[in-house]
């Protein structure tokens, strides 16, 4: 007698969802016997509402993202709808047909940018600072009048000499800052643990952006210079700094640090302390301002204002010391002639 035949082995049934809105009768053969779909049989071409077949992965993304699985192509075992072919149904057109390249990975929305020697030692230096250093900051307001118009005066005069160049605020503000020093030379100091070093020459460091990060390269005993020695100077370090030419003399040091965002619109702001140093100023734009003036016929005068900010270390600079240096820089800034003494 003939063995008798086996049972048909239907494939995985899909989400009682998918199955409510795809399932049909199943398709007869022509002898009226029903199509296997057993592992290994080339699976025949389905038509519309028969079953569709997928791996349970697949169908569960499928209903959690509301992707119609009746429109993925499958690349699986006889044509069978794999995680892969889901993620990749993209609305209004099929998969790509097998064998299909994978999906490029999407862009990220990000960048990662490797962090340069400079800026990690340019990190660590700010973190020790903030973490080490008794921060506390002193503003006062300076009226910008004066300096103008003698930069005006002197500016004017360069410009009748060959390759003469003009002098910028921060000139004037640079050399201000050498002469407090000599008024109150307890700012011009460095903490070295057990000992206070104060220095007799005023060296600055002139904060400087570069592509790479920010530098300070020194103008050396700024108060024995004048304004047109200062200017040059800065001129010539600022480029190096910018070209990345600096030698270590010219920016390791210094005994006092200046920083000048006022050409960005930035009216004021703190800044951070360059140790060994005990103080460093910050310098914000010069703003129009309205004051009360008597003597005027209508009451008032636009005065043209700078904010000057110095932040000192406490274990150096007291409260006191920090406002007789802010008032001896802004006596000579409102009264620039006394540069000239």
């Amino acid at each position: 007698s003939e063995p008798a035949p086996k049972k048909d082995t239907p494939p995985t049934a899909t989400s009682p969802a998918l199955t409510a809105a795809t399932e049909a009768p199943k398709s007869t053969s022509p002898s009226g016997t029903k199509d296997t779909t057993a592992s290994g049989e080339k699976k025949k071409e389905l038509g519309k509402g028969e079953r569709i077949f997928a791996t349970p992965i697949a169908k569960k993304i499928a209903l959690e993202q509301g992707i119609p699985l009746a429109k993925v192509k499958g690349t699986g075992p006889d044509g069978r709808i794999t995680r892969e072919d889901v993620e990749k149904y993209k609305p209004g057109s099929t998969a790509a047909s097998a064998p299909a390249s994978k999906a490029a990975a999407a862009e990220p929305e990000y960048e990662d940018i490797p962090v340069s020697s400079m800026r990690k030692v340019i990190g660590q230096r700010l973190l020790q600072s903030k973490q080490e250093i008794p921060h506390y900051y002193v503003t006062v307001d300076v009226d910008m009048g004066r300096v103008n118009k003698l930069r005006e005066v002197f500016n004017k005069s360069l410009a009748e000499k060959e390759g003469g160049a003009k002098l910028s605020v921060n000139d004037f503000i640079t050399k201000a800052a050498a002469l407090a020093m000599k008024d109150v030379p307890e700012v011009n100091s460095a903490w070295l643990g057990e000992t206070i070093r104060q220095y007799k020459k005023v060296d600055i460091s002139m904060a400087v952006s570069t592509p790479t990060g920010l530098i300070t390269p020194i103008i050396k005993d700024v108060g024995g210079k004048g304004l047109s020695s200062i200017s040059a100077e800065s001129k010539t370090l600022a480029k190096k700094a910018r070209d990345g030419k600096l030698q270590p003399h010219e920016y390791q040091g210094g005994s006092f640090t200046i920083s000048n965002l006022g050409m960005f619109g930035v009216s004021h702001f703190t800044a951070i302390i360059n140790p060994p140093q005990s103080a460093i100023l910050a310098i914000g734009g010069v703003s129009s301002t309205l004051v009360p003036a008597p003597q005027e016929e209508k009451g008032w005068d636009v005065k043209h204002v700078m904010k000057a900010t110095l932040s000192a270390d406490h274990r150096v600079v007291d409260g006191a010391v920090a406002a007789r240096w802010l008032n001896a820089f802004k006596s000579y800034m409102e009264n620039p002639l006394t540069f000239m003494l």
